[in-house]
């Protein structure tokens, strides 16, 4: 293995991405994290909570902080970052020449390993930097200490961003995960991940979320002899009442500690190395390209070539065009679902005309407006991901198509709630019909401005992800489909603050393209 070969590959894929408009507003939101992961008192949240106690605002306790909540955010949200280097190689054609030198495979999935980690390495760093910064403003206690302020990002954050930047090249080189399922899958396994390292201890604690959680109990037990609930959570969560403070002194770096992060280092290097045997160098996975790269050679029999150029394949159809546009949209979404997607869909219909009222609400709409996610990533992104954009931004139906690209993601969205409207109209749940209503313009107009903003479908599934899990974790502000209102509560100006959100998320979609096509 060639560690030249290795490095170069690694610097050109991170110098290319750093390029990207795209990285600078990822570093902002990672900055962005760091200011609100420290709020204070009046602020009413909290980011990191151990039961209703936070440490004094020293270096100790803000590294740690900081390290935590933008490691575990990086860990979830980096992966959709990140996962695109060998995609990209192949849209491209880079992929292709490189398949055609003498560079080992490993070569190449350990190059985009490393490039991946420099990435997330660098939104690290700048976490690190908001960190002392942080300190400068919000601390209450002592002198700066660089060494406890940054120590807990290279022993806790680092080793998740090498995770996160292996499974990234691993989830690509395998087919079935290389596209959405792979990013669900992802986000599912990073969740329990983090869920499971707060109760691990030892080896078991991959992610060093539990060695964190154990040392900052201690804390507290040594200040307060019968603390109560102490259990650690990650996340925007209320501060219910004045926090009470304590004071903690930070990691104990031991050389077990100091080991088990490097083996969780080593142990990513691992997966980028057994990535190498899914990978498969660009080349066809079936004989199916070649045959037709022959087939597409051979010369025409003489009566199959044209005589002229110029004439019209086909002649005009003249008739209601928003129609079409609508079946056409639709077509699109749907192209490539499987059977088994339909069948589930069926599935949780059925389930949702059975079960007791108040599982309607939470949890059967919640499942159903998760179900179609990959569906709905589509919008805006489907040009762009078949080389179609300028084609279609020639056309002069652009503003109908769009609408036309809207209304299919609200005819999805309107099957998968079917069966919760079908049982509040039942039950005349007036509130609750309207809190469905004010979601089903919510979500298809989200996607479709995401989509159109960023071109991709990665930027809608992990937005959109992580906001549907804050709301089944009962995060009320965000609530978008009314299924945190208890049963027969008044839904109150919620559905009108929803819908008015989704206008806007409308309005945002047609100016960006109306703006892109002033600028072709």
């Amino acid at each position: 293995m060639s560690v030249r070969m290795i490095w170069a590959l690694t610097l050109a894929d991170f110098r290319e991405r750093v390029r990207r408009p795209s990285f600078l507003f990822v570093l902002l939101g990672a900055a962005a994290l760091g200011y609100f992961a420290v709020p204070p008192d009046t602020s009413g949240y909290m980011l990191l909570r151990v039961g209703n106690y936070r440490g004094v605002y020293d270096s100790a306790y803000v590294g740690a902080l900081i390290a935590l909540v933008g490691g575990a955010w990086l860990t979830v949200g980096g992966f959709f970052v990140v996962k695109n280097a060998i995609a990209r190689d192949e849209a491209t054609g880079v992929g292709q020449i490189l398949a055609a030198t003498p560079m080992r495979t490993v070569v190449y999935t350990v190059g985009k390993f490393l490039s991946n980690l420099l990435v997330l390495g660098a939104m690290v760093v700048l976490l690190a930097l908001t960190a002392l910064l942080m300190v400068l403003v919000r601390g209450e206690a002592g002198e700066i200490d660089l060494v406890a302020l940054w120590m807990p990002f290279l022993l806790l954050s680092m080793p998740m961003m090498a995770l996160t930047a292996a499974a990234a090249v691993l989830f690509e080189t395998i087919r079935p995960l290389r596209r959405g399922l792979g990013n669900i899958v992802w986000f599912v396994l990073a969740i329990a991940g983090l869920g499971q390292s707060v109760e691990a201890g030892g080896a078991f604690d991959v992610l060093g979320v539990g060695t964190v959680a154990t040392s900052l109990e201690a804390a507290i037990v040594a200040t307060y002899p019968d603390p109560g609930d102490t259990g650690l959570a990650i996340g925007f969560s209320d501060a219910e009442g004045p926090l009470r403070r304590y004071e903690w002194a930070g990691l104990d770096l031991t050389a077990e500690l100091v080991l088990l992060r490097t083996a969780v280092l080593l142990f990513a290097l691992g997966v980028a190395v057994l990535a190498a045997g899914w990978f498969t160098r660009f080349t066809p996975t079936s004989g199916t390209a070649g045959r037709r790269s022959e087939q597409e050679t051979e010369a025409l029999p003489a009566e199959a070539r044209p005589t002229r150029f110029g004439a019209p394949v086909s002649a005009a159809v003249r008739g209601w065009i928003a129609a079409r546009l609508l079946l056409s949209e639709l077509r699109i979404l749907v192209k490539g679902i499987s059977y088994w997607w339909w069948t589930g869909a069926a599935a949780l219909f059925a389930t949702g005309l059975f079960v007791p009222y108040a599982q309607v609400i939470n949890p059967m709409l919640p499942i159903g407006w998760i179900w179609p996610v990959l569906m709905w990533s589509r919008l805006g992104t489907q040009q762009t991901a078949n080389g179609v954009d300028l084609l279609v931004a020639a056309s002069v139906a652009g503003r109908r198509r769009l609408a036309a690209e809207w209304t299919a993601g609200v005819l999805i969205t309107a099957v998968t709630g079917l069966a919760p409207l079908l049982r509040m109209a039942v039950a005349a749940d007036w509130s609750g019909v309207a809190a469905w209503g004010a979601g089903l313009l919510f979500i298809p107009s989200l996607a479709l401005a995401v989509g159109t903003l960023t071109r991709t479908a990665r930027a809608f599934q992990a937005l959109y992800l992580g906001a549907w899990y804050a709301v089944m974790n009962g995060v009320t502000a965000i609530d978008y489909m009314g299924t945190l209102r208890p049963v027969g509560q008044s839904a109150g100006d919620r559905p009108l603050l929803v819908a008015g959100v989704a206008a806007v998320l409308v309005l945002v979609t047609f100016v960006t393209r109306e703006a892109r096509h002033a600028w072709r």
